[in-house]
């Protein structure tokens, strides 16, 4: 019901309504194609640059919203956390939920565009689903860190959105993680999203994947979602009293 209501709220009172979810991921994409395809020229495997770019976004949108709004979502359902008793986790999964809607939009404009540019597709196109559920589960565990840690620093409010404003050109959307600097690549596979975005290009075009980039970012969120986990656990019980 909380998930619903997100959705409900986020496209109501606007004239375009759900369109909103394809207008934002088409701007994104034609964005960093003029910067990334046209201007800078990255290499893009001899993948189409656009088609290149919209496989990151799907990771890297759902990402973003999900971390950008559990962070105010406990604050922002404090009535109900004061009056009501229910494990308040529920309330950055409701986010994560809600997501998934965006995602799923992203995903269509993605198999439009591959039959677009008519891209030959295999049996390892499959391999797209675990990345998908491993781009969820990075995102909530992100996610439930940020909430928790809103709640006692107020600052983390002003501090995500710009990590995201970093993470967007910081993260291999429009470009691959091969184009990092040897002597920083390891830094730049600690991003968890890494691994990810390579993995859903690797699925549909048959890119070149880093194992070791796959392997760190299931570390990663496996190990992000098990402290977050515990960390809010931990605190949930003062959450009504801290807020």
């Amino acid at each position: 019901m909380l998930s619903y209501r997100d959705i409900r709220v986020r496209y109501s009172q606007t004239w375009l309504g759900m369109l909103w979810a394809l207008i934002n991921p088409l701007i994104s994409m034609f964005l960093l194609y003029v910067v990334f395809g046209v201007v800078v020229k990255a290499d893009t495997q001899g993948v189409p640059a656009m088609l290149f770019i919209i496989a990151g976004l799907c990771a890297w949108n759902y990402f973003s919203r999900v971390v950008g709004e559990a962070g105010s979502s406990l604050l922002s359902a404090q009535s109900l956390v004061k009056k009501v008793y229910f494990p308040r986790l529920v309330i950055p999964l409701s986010k994560a939920l809600s997501a998934l809607v965006d995602m799923l939009v992203v995903l269509i404009l993605l198999v439009i565009m591959l039959i677009w540019f008519k891209v030959p597709l295999s049996l390892q196109a499959l391999m797209i689903f675990p990345f998908i559920l491993l781009t969820v589960l990075t995102g909530f565990a992100c996610g439930i860190w940020v909430a928790a840690l809103s709640i006692r620093y107020r600052d983390f409010t002003h501090i995500v959105p710009l990590f995201l404003r970093m993470g967007m050109f910081l993260s291999p959307i429009a470009y691959g993680a091969n184009l990092a600097p040897e002597k920083y690549r390891w830094l730049f596979l600690f991003n968890p999203l890494t691994g990810i975005m390579e993995g859903y290009r690797w699925s549909l075009f048959n890119t070149f994947l880093d194992p070791a980039a796959v392997i760190i970012s299931v570390s990663m969120t496996l190990l992000l979602l098990v402290t977050g986990a515990w960390y809010f656990l931990r605190i949930e019980k003062y959450i009504a009293d801290i807020i």
